[in-house]
């Protein structure tokens, strides 16, 4: 046996296992290491911490909120638009203190201009009852937004009726020239009231103070005030709105000179034709894409047809043409580019046409 020999045999194997084999066994228990200067992807994420009670009001507590307003919204205004034609759920509703009354209002005059509303619109009780909640609102001296639509609101609802009960507290807020807004709605419900009085066989109580209220809203600072002062001035006709429709026709406002014109012209006044002249001679407008240019069209267009409608009125009043230079310019107007303009004037000339075949 050599010197550097290792012994071989079975005493050389019964020791136990090799140094090799005992290195696996402990790497296989032994974690494993990660490489140097990396950190492993559970070491990178943040510790899990349990959620605060901010995080739970903002996640669950405030959409809940968010979302029991919108609902109480809609069911207020689905109730509202609801209340149907029992007056005295809309007395009730119009009678409680709250920022939705101008809804109720509102919905109370589309129900008497509606199919249904003949029975309310008749009904004397009902429109003092109406005034009333008025006058109490009027009174209370508030001028936000909510009562502001609440009093515009409440004087259409009056204009559509058709009783004599429904005219005094409109004529008290036409005559108030210290809240505009409120004294336009009720000049403007004036018109629409003795309109439906008139086609119901009957008139204001006091015909005069209705003129007298809108005469002085006609000589108000505010434009679109006297312009509908104007329109409704020739709803009420009479010498004293007549004679203040003349002096309308020189008012710096075009929209009030044309209401004068046209209102005049209603009232088979003559006088009317200078302005319906100039109504007539607008030309028409290049409108481009934008909205302002295309907006500005459409009323050169309105202006025009209602000054060719306010012509034909008063060939039916007088029984002859309108004067020659009138009549020229609505010869013109057969060849305007708005097919509107062009049918208005056609359907005028037919009309004198017939002057002289009668």
């Amino acid at each position: 046996m050599n010197a550097g020999t290792e012994p071989t045999g079975p005493d050389s194997t019964a020791a136990g296992p090799s140094a090799s084999t005992a290195q696996h066994a402990a790497a296989d228990h032994a974690p494993l290491a990660s490489p140097a200067g990396r950190s492993t992807a559970d070491d990178m994420l943040p510790p899990v911490e349990p959620p605060s009670a901010g995080f739970l009001v903002q996640l669950f507590l405030v959409p809940g909120v968010i979302v029991a307003i919108i609902v109480g919204v809609w069911l207020t205004f689905h109730w509202l638009a609801h209340l149907g034609n029992d007056p005295q759920a809309y007395l009730r509703t119009l009678r409680r203190d709250s920022e939705g009354r101008w809804q109720a209002a509102l919905n109370f005059a589309n129900d008497l201009r509606g199919p249904g509303g003949g029975a309310l619109k008749s009904d004397a009780d009902l429109a003092t009852e109406v005034g009333s909640v008025l006058d109490d609102e009027v009174a209370k001296g508030r001028t936000n937004e909510q009562s502001q639509r609440l009093k515009l609101y409440l004087c259409r609802a009056l204009g559509e009726f058709a009783v004599p009960e429904a005219v005094p507290p409109l004529v008290a807020r036409a005559a108030d020239l210290n809240d505009l807004e409120t004294a336009r709605g009720a000049v403007e419900a004036l018109a629409v009231l003795c309109t439906n009085l008139l086609a119901a066989g009957s008139g204001p109580e006091d015909p005069q103070a209705v003129v007298e209220a809108v005469v002085a809203a006609s000589q108000s600072d505010d434009q679109r005030l006297r312009g509908s002062a104007a329109f409704t001035l020739g709803i009420l006709g009479g010498d004293e709105a007549a004679r203040q429709l003349v002096l309308l026709q020189s008012d710096a406002s075009d929209d009030v000179r044309y209401n004068a014109a046209t209102a005049l012209a209603r009232l088979g006044q003559d006088e009317a034709y200078e302005t319906l002249g100039e109504m007539l001679s607008l030309n028409d407008i290049d409108a481009g894409t934008d909205e302002q240019s295309q907006s500005e069209r459409y009323k050169r267009a309105l202006v025009v047809v209602n000054a060719l409608r306010a012509v034909a009125l008063l060939v039916d009043a007088t029984g002859t043409p309108p004067p020659g230079a009138v009549l020229a310019r609505v010869e013109e107007l057969r060849a305007d580019p708005v097919s509107d303009v062009k049918a208005a004037a056609t359907a005028l000339l037919d009309k004198v046409s017939r002057l002289g075949s009668s």
